[in-house]
C-alpha cells in the first residue's frame, strides 16, 4: 500500500471520525427509536429518509453519505469501476450491529463473549474502503471477499475493536452505558478484575496479529497489495485510538 494511501485513509479515519462519532450516537445520544430510524436510512443510502431524525444524526448521516460518496468517485476515476454499493453494505452492517448493542443495553442483556465478537467485527469499514483503495476490481468473487470478512479482514477488525475496548466508558464519556469485551468479560468470569479483563483483551489481540500474520504469509486469495494494506491498517490501530 503506498505510504499516499495510508495517509488518506488515517486521515479519513481520525480527523472525520465517522465510525467512532457513529459508535457515539449509539452509544450516548441517540433513543433506541431514533437509531432505528437512522439504520434503516443507513440501509436505504436514502437522505430523505433522515429528515424526521434530530438534526446532529442529519450531520451524521450527511457527512458519511458524502465522504463515501466522495471516496466511491476517486476510486471510479482512477481505477474505472464504481464501488459504492460494497461501501454503503459495509456501512448498512456497522450500523446493523451497532444497533443490535443499543438494543442488548435499552433490554438489559448481555451477550455471551462469543457474541459480542461477532458482531464486533463488522467494525471492518475501513478494511473494505481500502480494498477498494488500493485499486482492487469488483467481481462477484472480490465483493464476496470483502462481504464474507475473511480472517484477513476479521484479524485486524478484532485489532481494531479491542484496541477500542480497552478504553473505558468513562474515558469516552459514556457514564458505563456502552458495554465492551471487557465489561462483558467480567460479568462471565465471577470474581475477575479489571485488570485481569484488560490483560486478557491484550492477549487477544496478540492472537489476533499471529492470526492476521499467519493468513498474509499463507496463501490467499486477495491480492498481495491487500495484504500489506490489512497490515498496515492493523499498524495504525494503536495510532488512531491513542
Amino acid at each position: 500500500m503506498h505510504q499516499k494511501e495510508i495517509v488518506q485513509i488515517s486521515k479519513w479515519w481520525t480527523d472525520l471520525g465517522l465510525s467512532k462519532e457513529l459508535k457515539r450516537h449509539f452509544d450516548v445520544y441517540g433513543t433506541l427509536e431514533e437509531l432505528t430510524l437512522f439504520t434503516e436510512a443507513i440501509n436505504k443510502w436514502d437522505v430523505a429518509a433522515v429528515e424526521q431524525l434530530p438534526e446532529y444524526m442529519k450531520i451524521c448521516f450527511i457527512a458519511l453519505y458524502d465522504i463515501t460518496n466522495e471516496i466511491a468517485d476517486k476510486i471510479h476515476q482512477k481505477h474505472g469501476w464504481n464501488p459504492i454499493g460494497s461501501l454503503r453494505k459495509t456501512w448498512a452492517s456497522l450500523c446493523n450491529a451497532f444497533l443490535v448493542e443499543a438494543k442488548w443495553f435499552a433490554s438489559g442483556h448481555s451477550p455471551k463473549l462469543d457474541e459480542y465478537l461477532e458482531n464486533a467485527v463488522v467494525s471492518s469499514v475501513v478494511l473494505a474502503h481500502t480494498f477498494f483503495l488500493v485499486g482492487q476490481r469488483i467481481t462477484t468473487e472480490t465483493e464476496d471477499l470483502v462481504d464474507n470478512i475473511q480472517s484477513i479482514i476479521s484479524s485486524p477488525a478484532t485489532i481494531l475493536r479491542l484496541w477500542d475496548d480497552l478504553g473505558s466508558a468513562m474515558d469516552e464519556g459514556q457514564d458505563g452505558r456502552d458495554g465492551s469485551y471487557v465489561d462483558y468479560y467480567v460479568k462471565e468470569h465471577k470474581g475477575c478484575s479489571m485488570k485481569d479483563a484488560r490483560e486478557k483483551v491484550v492477549s487477544m489481540i496478540s492472537e489476533a496479529w499471529k492470526r492476521l500474520n499467519k493468513e498474509c504469509l499463507s496463501p490467499n486469495p486477495f491480492p498481495a497489495a491487500f495484504a500489506k494494506a490489512s497490515l498496515n491498517i492493523a499498524r495504525l490501530v494503536p495510532l488512531l485510538y491513542a
